[in-house]
């Protein structure tokens, strides 16, 4: 009877294997396990390191794909150079800076330059009885006109021009024309004038309705106080629809503007103008209650609505 080994130089593992493998192979693994000289384990802890070595390679190479999808991903973002959003405080900075170099211009600086080639400066010259003989003059009255109509229309108001024997307008660029009195509207103080010469480029004011005016709103009055001029003057809308009486009470003006933009005799007949450089009132009064004809915070100005009637043009 065969006798049964008691001890097998024949590991588990090569039995296993034996067990799987055609005939053949099986004899020739075993040949091959039984000729090693190495002990029982040892060829399992070799394969082990080459498992582990193995695995560690495997994790570099994972750590390498990451890092080039990484960097293709951001590629674009680097070959277009793509500006960062600005800050706030980088934005302040840079507008700052912009305006200390160059400074914006003012609203009423830019809505002086927009009339003025506009704006006239009106004297009616009246006959005395007794010439002064030292000035050997006549009696002037000055104020202010705005041409509304390209070929010499002028609205002025109809105090500073009422019974002149002669009218001479000065115009911005010094030319001085004489002009004729062709219509008036007594209840608004307002007078249309015809000038007889004209400068070749001759520009009309813009004219806007007053509806959308509001209490607050800023406003340039432009014109020749005391005969010094072209002055400007800004202040702001006080109030519409005002009423105001002459001081002697022989007149009564309704449905005004009123300002706080300086006005003074020789103003009276100019233009009243927003920031955006249109006309919108003709400078007719101021308010004193003292014997002094000055200005003290209270100009009033027809509408040019009414203005614009008085010359016979649309209404807006």
């Amino acid at each position: 009877m065969k006798r049964v080994p008691l001890y097998s130089r024949t590991s588990e593992r090569a039995r296993a294997q034996s067990t799987r493998m055609p005939p053949g192979f099986a004899s020739a693994a075993q040949d091959a396990d039984e000729q090693a000289d190495d002990p029982p384990g040892l060829w399992s802890r070799a394969g082990a390191r080459v498992h582990g070595s193995l695995r560690r390679h495997e994790r570099w190479a994972w750590a390498a794909l990451a890092a080039t999808l990484a960097v293709a991903a951001g590629w674009p973002a680097w070959t277009r150079h793509e500006p960062q959003i600005p800050t706030f405080e980088q934005i302040d900075s840079a507008m700052r800076a912009a305006i200390k170099k160059e400074p914006l211009q003012s609203a009423a600086a830019n809505a002086y330059e927009a009339v003025i080639d506009s704006v006239v400066r009106v004297v009616g010259e009246y006959p005395t009885e007794r010439p002064d003989p030292k000035e050997g003059e006549e009696k002037k009255s000055v104020g202010t006109g705005v041409v509304i109509v390209d070929k010499g229309i002028i609205l002025t108001n109809l105090h500073v021009v009422r019974g002149a024997t002669r009218i001479k307008v000065t115009y911005s660029n010094g030319l001085v024309s004489d002009a004729s009195l062709i219509n008036v509207q007594p209840e608004n103080d307002l007078a249309v004038l015809q000038a007889e010469s004209r400068p070749d480029e001759l520009e009309a004011a813009t004219m806007r309705s007053t509806g959308d005016l509001r209490p607050g709103d800023e406003v340039i009055a432009i014109g020749h106080p005391f005969g010094i001029g072209p002055s400007t003057s800004q202040g702001v809308v006080s109030g519409l629809k005002r009423e105001f009486r002459s001081p002697e009470g022989k007149r009564i003006l309704t449905n005004l503007i009123q300002f706080d933009a300086a006005a003074n005799p020789g103003n009276s007949g100019g233009p009243l103008v927003t920031m955006d450089g249109h006309v919108v009132g003709i400078v007719t009064a101021i308010m004193n209650p003292t014997e002094a004809r000055t200005f003290i915070g209270i100009g009033f100005a027809v509408p040019i609505e009414n203005a614009a009637a008085a010359a016979g043009l649309p209404p807006f």
